[in-house]
């Protein structure tokens, strides 16, 4: 499922901001980019975004920020002084009073020295896990609003396949009675004596083609197929990959109906039993 949040917390000094970005993907890929600050709390963060998203493409990016203006520094005198030293005896052996400006020396390198205030690594993970929490509040709002429109759609589809259903179960008694009168129609423009409804041999035709033709099972494997997507609709965990089994079990029981019905007008169901369930597979992938 599609989301995105983001959050901020600030505390001791410094600032952490995340940001959470989702996009639909049948399997999981958790993509982090952690400043150097907080690189050890990967596996802290993969394991509180990992609780929440299951599926899609997810990235998380986040920030560090010190809440002052600059960066507090130190003169290393030791090394300035050395640096000093050094550009004195080669004054001296060129014959030159000259020494080097502050300004020259405060440019090479060890001589300004910046100061790390941050607190300790184990003082960090509490504002990044506060600005993480907050970004994952806020994309979780987002991927509801998106779920609910998702479920909504989803239950049209299985609107139109049960429709589609119904309709076929309708028709299914007609098919055998219809074979019946054709069969014997046939036989009476073949010209064959005796030969009607009650003939033992014409009956035989009929219980065979009723079997070959029974879809009761495939309607009644369908209907249980629907009892299971209400109870997805229910169940607070992350339905999204049994949804895809359901499609799949579907379909199976749809293509077998196609190849058992014997009839035009349940063909026509078909299709349209066929067109409704990859608009329901399509859509379910996009759920968590």
């Amino acid at each position: 499922m599609t989301g995105h949040g983001r959050g901020e917390f600030a505390r001791d000094g410094v600032q952490v901001a995340v940001e959470i970005r989702a996009v639909n993907r049948r399997q999981a890929e958790l993509v982090v980019s952690l400043p150097p600050e907080l690189a050890s709390f990967e596996n802290k963060v993969r394991d509180a975004v990992g609780r929440v998203v299951s599926r899609g493409r997810c990235e998380v990016r986040t920030t560090w920020q010190s809440a002052g203006s600059a960066a507090p520094a130190r003169i290393n005198v030791a090394v300035a002084r050395a640096y000093a030293a050094e550009f004195s005896r080669l004054a001296a052996s060129l014959g030159r009073a000259d020494l080097p400006s502050l300004d020259l020396l405060a440019r090479l390198p060890g001589v300004v020295e910046s100061v790390d205030e941050a607190p300790d690594a184990e003082d960090r993970w509490p504002v990044l896990e506060g600005a993480l929490g907050a970004a994952l509040e806020a994309f979780d709002q987002t991927r509801r609003r998106e779920g609910e429109a998702l479920e909504r759609d989803l239950a049209e589809r299985v609107d139109g396949l049960r429709a589609a259903v119904d309709r076929v179960r309708r028709r299914a008694p007609e098919v055998l009675a219809r074979y019946r009168e054709n069969l014997v129609q046939r036989i009476r423009a073949a010209g064959i004596e005796g030969a009607g409804a009650d003939d033992e041999r014409v009956a035989k035709e009929i219980v065979l083609f009723a079997d070959r033709s029974d879809i009761a099972e495939e309607l009644a494997r369908l209907e249980s197929h629907f009892v299971q997507w209400e109870d997805c609709r229910r169940a607070p965990e992350a339905v999204g990959r049994k949804l895809d089994f359901l499609a799949q079990e579907m379909n199976r029981e749809i293509n077998t109906i196609g190849s058992k019905a014997n009839d035009a007008s349940i063909s026509s169901d078909v299709v349209a039993l066929k067109t409704e369930l990859e608009r329901f597979r399509e859509q379910a992938q996009n759920i968590e």
